[in-house]
């Protein structure tokens, strides 16, 4: 069971979506950055002067992940407003998340939106980059069996 208070089962949700939502974030940014730089060179240069700024590229899913924040439970919580969603213990009790079990129309399209822009669209970007490398790859060695 959930050894702790309802405050902290909330935050150690907000936390456990927000640092998923940030690893996507910055997995999906790493594919398409790697992307550019292999499948479209002259693209790819965009990001050597972005370099200067971010070290790595993947650096830029902070405030991507970030930007997710707003329609949050606990956010909406904290500013005393109504909230779609909210935070609980999952099924079996020993962790907290997101109530997944919608109880309105407004949880379920909140629900929906988190899983279709959070996380479906992400990985088919994440799927296409590497497709796209692949494929690439598989281009330019037949280029150099050729020659």
């Amino acid at each position: 069971r959930w050894l702790f208070n309802h405050a902290v089962c909330t935050l150690y949700a907000f936390c456990g979506v927000l640092f998923g939502l940030c690893s996507l974030t910055s997995l999906t940014v790493l594919s398409t950055v790697c992307c550019l730089k292999v499948c479209y060179p002259a693209y790819g240069r965009c990001w050597d002067t972005l370099s200067d700024l971010y070290p790595h590229p993947s650096l830029l899913a902070l405030p991507l992940g970030f930007f997710y924040g707003p329609d949050s439970p606990l956010l909406g919580k904290l500013c005393h407003r109504a909230t779609y969603s909210y935070y609980g213990p999952e099924p079996y009790g020993t962790a907290c998340c997101i109530t997944w079990k919608a109880s309105s129309r407004e949880a379920t399209l909140y629900i929906l939106a988190l899983f279709i822009f959070c996380y479906l669209l992400p990985c088919l970007l994440i799927l296409v980059s590497y497709s796209l490398i692949l494929w690439t790859v598989r281009v330019s060695r037949r280029a150099v069996r050729q020659h």
